[in-house]
């Protein structure tokens, strides 16, 4: 969740995949999603292990046209031969986990004979570019005629360490276009030790936290900005606010109006939901949300 439109923090779930050591889809683009779901669960199979699938938030609040595939049968509702397979006991387990281990190489040469990464090369070798996921449609809003550097696009983990190895050793520094935290940043450094220079978030090219866009990439690129990625001034910011009839009015206007007269000392423990909105003006109603359900919770603590 860049810019953590839904989330506290920005959570990144490449780092749960790469936690289980299953891999992982990014799409760039809602043809690519649809497609990674189509082979996602075709390389599931086929391997016997879950893969994750990473969509960002402006990937999912986008539409556009896909082509679709030819429908599919659907498979048997099975368990598999082995009753025991989701029994997850103790020696069971470390059965399994010994064959996820086993796969973890023939996850990273799915990576490399993907069609989701793809290197792409450039005339101009000072700077190499990885782009990750809607990172790559970024970067190509910046350049409609095509890169003029080396680029690998990664749609598909774990990363794929032939196809990196081959844009580090052409070009003089590396440039890491992700969408969330520095996660393949993070683990080219760690490929690389010392030596190459690598750019994102981590050096500050990039900021830490926040999204992606057209604008930041340019100026991560040294390009001048575009006009047109520019907001208008006399656009204004819009906060969220409860519709107009919305049943949460009333009830925070009555509940305001209860508490002001019999509870000066109130606090108002409220879950996430739309009343989560309480909290702003001119309800000013809410003073702790934390996650669903904590409202209870919370309020049994702090009474006790």
């Amino acid at each position: 969740d860049p810019g953590m439109h839904s989330s506290q923090n920005e959570q990144d779930s490449r780092f749960y995949g790469d936690f289980s050591l299953i891999p992982m889809y990014e799409p760039s683009n809602q043809q690519e999603a649809y497609d990674m779901v189509y082979t996602g669960f075709e390389f599931s199979e086929k391997m016997g292990e879950p893969v994750l699938m990473r969509i960002v938030t402006r990937l999912a609040h986008s539409r556009s046209g896909v082509e679709p595939k030819a429908q599919q049968p659907q498979n048997e509702i099975s368990f598999g031969s082995d009753p025991r397979q989701f029994v997850l006991l103790p020696g069971m387990a470390r059965k399994r986990y010994k064959a996820l281990l086993e796969h973890q190489a023939d996850f990273v040469k799915a990576s490399e004979e993907s069609p989701y990464n793809t290197y792409i090369d450039g005339a101009n070798k000072k700077l190499g570019i990885i782009a990750s996921g809607i990172g790559f449609n970024y970067l190509m809003e910046n350049y409609p005629e095509g890169c003029e550097h080396p680029v690998l696009k990664i749609g598909q983990y774990p990363l794929p360490r032939k196809q990196m190895l081959q844009l580090v050793e052409t070009c003089d520094e590396i440039l890491v276009l992700e969408d969330g935290q520095p996660f393949v940043e993070k683990q080219l450094k760690g490929y690389l030790g010392k030596g190459i220079s690598v750019k994102g978030r981590l050096d500050g090219t990039l900021s830490y936290d926040g999204e992606l866009n057209p604008d930041t990439v340019a100026r991560a690129l040294g390009k001048e900005n575009l006009s047109k990625f520019r907001i208008p001034d006399v656009v204004e910011m819009r906060p969220p606010a409860l519709c107009e009839g919305c049943g949460h009015r009333d009830v925070f206007i009555a509940l305001t109006e209860v508490l002001r007269t019999e509870y000066p000392a109130h606090k108002v423990f409220s879950d996430i939901g739309c009343y989560t909105l309480g909290a702003n003006a001119p309800f000013n109603a809410v003073n702790s949300c934390v996650d669903m359900g904590a409202s209870i919770t919370m309020a049994k603590g702090a009474a006790d």
